[in-house]
């Protein structure tokens, strides 16, 4: 038996105020990245700026995140659907990659200081390290999310309530916007020369 948020939602009339809440918090992350994008537009105008390749460790925890954001989908249909061995291995495989994009940004940052771009050399290589940084700060929040969604999902009963259904796709849209959020930083940093 499949029950979705928008049933919720038309049974009550109102906006669930957990989702409502994601949202603001989405768009104020939304406007935070429009800035720092923004000023990496006007500082590069400005000149002295070097240019460079980012490390293929950038592109590999792209692939990562955006695996993880499909299977991230795959464990809140499957605990929708009651498939509990599917729901446990997508929900860990979710957290697992993103964990793996985490220390993909670390090897990637490495690799710029390994060649010589760290914060203080060039605003290019500055700005890599803080808009990057500060979306793996906001891909920590979400994995801290996943691990609350662990201890549910492997500390408690296997029960596919409304309430546990709603928390876990809570957690899934967060997961799903910061996926998009990188792979949307990721083609600028990559292609904005």
């Amino acid at each position: 038996m499949e029950i979705s948020i928008k049933q919720v939602e038309q049974q009550q009339g109102t906006l669930n105020p957990l989702k409502f809440a994601l949202w603001i918090s989405l768009a104020s992350i939304s406007m935070l990245f429009a800035g720092f994008i923004s000023a990496y537009m006007v500082r590069q105008a400005a000149g002295n700026w070097f240019e460079f390749v980012l490390p293929w460790y950038f592109t590999a925890s792209t692939m990562m995140i955006i695996i993880s954001s499909v299977l991230a989908h795959l464990a809140v249909e499957q605990f929708k659907k009651g498939k509990e061995r599917l729901y446990k291995f997508y929900l860990l495989m979710t957290f697992v990659l993103g964990l793996s994009f985490v220390v993909l940004q670390y090897e990637g940052w490495q690799a710029m200081l390994a060649s010589g771009i760290d914060l203080k050399a060039n605003p290019s290589g500055a700005f890599v390290y803080v808009i990057s940084g500060v979306h793996v700060a906001h891909v920590l929040a979400g994995l801290a999310g996943w691990v609350v969604a662990m201890v549910h999902g492997f500390g408690l009963k296997f029960k596919p309530t409304q309430k546990r259904i709603n928390r876990l796709q809570l957690t899934a849209q967060y997961w799903h916007y910061v996926d998009i959020l990188w792979v949307v930083l990721f083609l600028f940093l990559t292609y904005y020369r």
